[in-house]
């Protein structure tokens, strides 16, 4: 009975959602693109680094990555063929870095993230100036904001659906087992590289994606603007806000964040960053664990607990 009645408000929830371009105004239709933008992009970092608690500073990367996809070759391929080509290119992408990279962890692994995004970066800037002897481009297609928003909400749905699929799996239970502690995982008969990597993959996937719906709102695109490491931090930012315990939990860091962001931008565009560095200090320092820790937490805990000693039992039978 609850999980019919779960469904059904999920349901009209969506339905709500799909309907709100028509009720709102122009800045109201473009704050709701921003908000669902970062539901995507925050949920996506948390189906990897909510569980393993590897902390990644990558998505600006692959966020980049679909941007950058639209913008070389919108002249050439219609949108959607070019979605496909950002989704085998983010694909691509997080394999080879997940691979190279995963074999770390901690500190390291946070700077090699952030370190790729800054690569990239640097790699397109010197491509547009001496390739193309450019620093930018111009996003011009029919996809107007009602279809950039439709489009952010059909990604939505699909990662909390893949979310609820990957924590109620064997996947998600290994998952946890690695987050507490990647030698027992590897003691209990875990994969522990094929796991991090396709979860790696499948998370920044969506990341890619994002970026190429959203390249169409931008209009002229250049790659300091769509490889920005502000895009990485904030997602962070969000995530612990709002606990990565639960699954809709990174949207609970989501919402406030960015009503504060675009109220920092109009009241003081001069400061915005600053303020901002400020309030993410305060999140890490008031609220190191999020607002959703503490039973949806230890609950999973136990699950992969008792998993992982069926797991040894049935070994040492």
């Amino acid at each position: 009975m609850r999980v019919a009645l779960a469904i059904a408000a999920l349901t009209l929830l969506v339905a709500a959602l799909s309907a709100a371009p028509w009720f709102v105004s122009d800045y109201g239709l473009a704050f709701l693109i921003n908000l669902m933008c970062y539901v995507v992009l925050t949920v996506a970092w948390a189906l990897f680094s909510g569980t393993t608690r590897y902390v990644s500073l990558a998505t600006s990367a692959f966020f980049g990555v679909g941007t950058y996809a639209v913008a070389m070759l919108i002249k050439v391929m219609p949108i959607y063929a070019i979605f496909a080509v950002a989704l085998v290119l983010g694909t691509a992408l997080s394999l080879l870095v997940g691979m190279v990279t995963l074999r770390i962890s901690g500190m390291f692994f946070v700077i090699f993230g952030f370190g790729l995004s800054e690569m990239i970066r640097e790699l397109m800037v010197w491509w547009e100036i001496n390739k193309t002897h450019t620093m930018g481009r111009y996003v011009f297609v029919p996809f107007d904001n009602t279809l950039i928003y439709e489009h952010l909400l059909a990604l939505a749905v699909l990662v909390f659906l893949v979310g609820y699929a990957v924590r109620r799996s064997r996947l998600g239970l290994a998952l946890l087992v690695i987050g507490d502690d990647e030698t027992v995982a590897r003691q209990v008969g875990i994969n522990v590289p094929v796991v991090k990597v396709a979860m790696f993959v499948v998370s920044s996937v969506f990341m890619t994606l994002v970026g190429a719906v959203m390249a169409p709102r931008f209009g002229y695109i250049n790659p300091n603007f769509a490889f920005n490491p502000l895009i990485s931090f904030q997602v962070v930012i969000m995530a612990f806000l709002g606990g990565m315990q639960r699954l809709w939990g990174p949207v609970l860091g989501v919402i406030p964040l960015v009503v504060l962001s675009e109220l920092l931008q109009v009241q003081f565009p001069y400061w915005f960053s600053i303020l901002l560095g400020l309030v993410f200090m305060t999140i890490v320092y008031v609220l190191p664990r999020g607002r959703c820790s503490g039973a949806g937490r230890r609950c999973l805990a136990a699950r992969s607990v008792r998993w992982s000693r069926s797991c040894l039992g049935s070994s040492g039978r």
